[in-house]
């Protein structure tokens, strides 16, 4: 099977499944403050600019944000966070932030790595981390980066175990790594059950393989041109369905109400059924990333002095991605699904099963 290396896997019985994308006056996302009765214990300021989206994004930009909010309540201090409405505000923000003297300043997403790039290089003082991207070699800026390829392997093998068409399909917001990652393993980890099953699921939306021709959206906004795409997956019979991009899995949502067929969604970057439980009803699993833990983890250090330019990659090793339970599929999906899971997992993580993508980090 192309780029999974496999050697002696036992699919071995019950056992507890891993639980595991221009403003002159930026708009404030909600400063962060500590309780009243808790001085902060000094003056350090930690900082975020959003991507498109904004913090109530159920996805990507709210997970950054709950890690700010976390690791300055570790630190006793305030912290300020900065809404993007679209590309055009990433320099004005990130401006505003350096004129109010962050220590450290967080950007969500690889869409920020240009001017991410510009201010620290202007800025050598100010501490910088990026969330999702690693192309900035910097001495003031730590990438924050997941090998998401491992835990949408888990979830690809999933879709194929609980399909009962034998398609199942994926589609992004952009061409990105940081999207085709996710659409790489699941498509790698249908493959994998087919080859341990002797089946045939058929993956719809990428192919894997050239890395080229796949459905994508062309944003990340949830909307008709999203919703259209989620319905040529169901047009071609999938009936289990991944978005990588934020919300445009809310328009997948409603092609699949629309459609009155039984069809499962997948999530990604949060637990989608805990974030948004709208579309909880329709949900298999989700791909995570430790955004949030990790995100606190670099804020919480930087504010410790610790401030470290190593990029932080989240692995199923270290609880860095991973996927959330089945919750209300539970009684849907193979008795022996959850401990086949866990067993993969397990030899992801010793290296018996190999799975890469030319999106990983490097």
């Amino acid at each position: 099977m192309r780029r999974t290396a496999i050697s002696g896997l036992a699919l071995i019985g019950t056992a507890t499944l891993l639980l595991a994308g221009c403003a002159a006056a930026p708009e404030e996302g909600g400063n962060t403050t500590t309780p009243s009765n808790t001085p902060a214990a000094n003056d350090y300021l930690p900082c975020m600019v959003s991507d498109s989206g904004g913090f109530n994004d159920h996805s990507f930009n709210e997970l950054g944000k709950k890690g700010l909010d976390d690791g300055a309540a570790d630190l006793g201090v305030t912290a300020k966070a900065v809404q993007s409405k679209d590309d055009n505000d990433y320099d004005n923000n990130i401006q505003s932030l350096l004129a109010q003297n962050c220590d450290l300043i967080v950007t969500v997403g690889f869409n920020l790595a240009d001017a991410t790039k510009k201010y620290a290089t202007d800025n050598p003082d100010t501490d910088f981390a990026i969330i999702d991207d690693n192309s900035i070699d910097l001495p003031n800026v730590q990438p924050i980066v997941f090998d998401t390829a491992q835990a949408a392997f888990l979830a690809g093998y999933a879709a194929a175990s609980y399909t009962k068409t034998g398609v199942v399909g994926t589609f992004g917001g952009m061409q990105y790594p940081t999207v085709t990652i996710f659409m790489d393993g699941f498509y790698d980890g249908v493959q994998y059950y087919n080859q341990q099953k002797s089946k045939s699921v058929k993956v719809v939306g990428w192919d894997v393989n050239n890395q080229k021709g796949g459905s994508f959206t062309g944003g990340f906004e949830a909307n008709q041109t999203a919703k259209n795409t989620a319905q040529g997956l169901i047009d071609q019979n999938a009936d289990v369905i991944m978005p990588v991009g934020g919300p445009i899995y809310q328009s997948a949502a409603e092609a699949i109400r629309d459609s009155k067929k039984d069809i499962a969604l997948i999530g990604v970057d949060a637990d989608v059924y805990l974030t948004d439980p709208s579309v909880k009803d329709l949900l298999l699993t989700s791909v995570m990333k430790g955004i949030a833990p990790s995100t606190e983890a670099v804020v919480k250090a930087a504010g410790e002095g610790k401030f470290d330019n190593t990029p932080y990659v989240g692995t199923l090793e270290n609880d860095g991605v991973g996927i959330a339970p089945f919750h209300d599929y539970e009684s849907k999906v193979d008795p022996g699904l959850k401990g086949e899971l866990d067993a993969i997992k397990a030899d992801i993580i010793s290296g018996k099963i190999e799975v890469q993508s030319p999106s990983s980090p490097k």
